[in-house]
């Protein structure tokens, strides 16, 4: 049985999850993010206990079909952009529209009726957060990062970015993970 969980997006996420559904007696077989897989039937009384346990740490078990739909659109684009690396430069509605197998512009619209935002801007968030951590991993410079992420340019990922956080890549970098001044 898959069971969808809004708002698990890391591993945090689905620890908690993992943790939460285990002192239910619940085991799960598979974890992704936002949808894992159990063997056992749960029941109503079950799914109500989830539900709550998981609503103390802002994840929600979700039952309706556009619901599930969102969130499928969601991880779809989560493993998007955690796969950038690896993936020649493919544009992100052909992959959505595959992975789905749904028409692009219906998901498009579904997605920005339930949730409000367009599936651009999400992916745009994604991205973005995704740079967060590379920024705070300090291992890759600017130039890695855009490339990494199929930017154009340093210049539109820092533009993308000040746009969504209000700082520059750069200023993010000191301001979020300052420097350690060395002692004489």
């Amino acid at each position: 049985m898959k069971l969808y969980i809004k708002n698990m997006v890391c591993l945090c996420c689905k620890r908690i999850v993992r943790d939460e559904l285990e002192k239910l007696g619940i085991h799960p077989l598979r974890m992704e993010f936002g949808h894992i897989d159990v063997s056992e039937k749960v029941t109503d009384i079950k799914r109500e206990q989830i539900r709550l346990a998981l609503l103390v740490f802002d994840l929600e078990l979700v039952d309706d079909k556009r619901s599930m739909l969102i969130e499928k659109i969601k991880n779809v684009i989560n493993e998007f952009v955690r796969s950038l690396a690896e993936q020649k430069k493919l544009r992100f509605s052909d992959y959505l529209a595959q992975s789905l197998h749904l028409d692009y512009t219906y998901l498009a619209n579904v997605f920005s009726h339930v949730s409000g935002v367009t599936i651009e801007k999400y992916l745009i968030g994604q991205k973005i957060s995704r740079v967060k951590e590379l920024l705070a991993d300090n291992e890759l410079n600017m130039n890695e990062i855009a490339d990494l992420l199929h930017y154009t340019s340093v210049s539109h990922l820092s533009t993308q970015f000040k746009k969504i956080t209000g700082f520059t890549p750069s200023h993010f970098r000191t301001f979020e993970y300052p420097r350690l001044p060395v002692s004489a």
